[in-house]
């Protein structure tokens, strides 16, 4: 994980390792806008901490968001604080964008998971359906066992062990499982 730290400020370096040694993490410095955005062109980078001066000063520096990819954007007044409140105001922010990652895997995981077991449920459901009717000719009425059995299977395979579901078999459909 590296962190760009922009700032105007004459040693831009020091500060950089200053936070380098604070925060474990690989610190570049770059000296105005024209120096981020290069640097923003070259790698990718964990955050992203421009000094407030650059922002006041710099009618372009919104360019530098522009071009901050998936960075976690920092502004903070660099005159006002030191290497101490930087390296904090860094850790909380990557700790933030760790958390906030985290909910959307989990947020993901989740309607994946949702969609899947709807369009599995949809699929034993129709297959039962079509066994049911008594004018589908034998082999037909096989291949249907073995989607309403592979759908059965990946159902029981989706359904969390301790959700105190019943299983549904092959055969069997979901409403009798529901109530056995």
């Amino acid at each position: 994980m590296k962190i760009l730290i922009v700032t105007g400020m004459e040693g831009a370096e020091n500060c950089a390792a200053a936070l380098a040694k604070l925060l474990n993490l690989e610190c570049e410095a770059a000296q105005g806008r024209k120096a981020a955005i290069a640097a923003l062109k070259r790698t990718e980078y964990a955050a992203i901490v421009v000094d407030e001066g650059i922002i006041d000063t710099d009618a372009t520096a919104d360019l530098i968001w522009e071009h901050a990819g998936l960075a976690i954007p920092l502004q903070i007044n660099f005159a006002l604080s030191g290497a101490q409140r930087l390296a904090r105001e860094i850790r909380m922010a990557l700790n933030r964008g760790e958390r906030e990652r985290a909910v959307a895997r989990a947020a993901a995981a989740a309607a994946i998971d949702s969609q899947l077991k709807s369009t599995v449920a949809g699929l034993l459901l129709h297959s039962q359906l079509a066994l049911a009717d008594r004018e589908i000719t034998p082999p037909v009425a096989e291949k249907l066992r073995v989607v309403a059995d592979l759908a059965g299977s990946l159902r029981e395979q989706l359904a969390p062990s301790a959700s105190g579901q019943a299983p549904v078999r092959a055969g069997q459909s979901p409403l009798r499982a529901s109530l056995a």
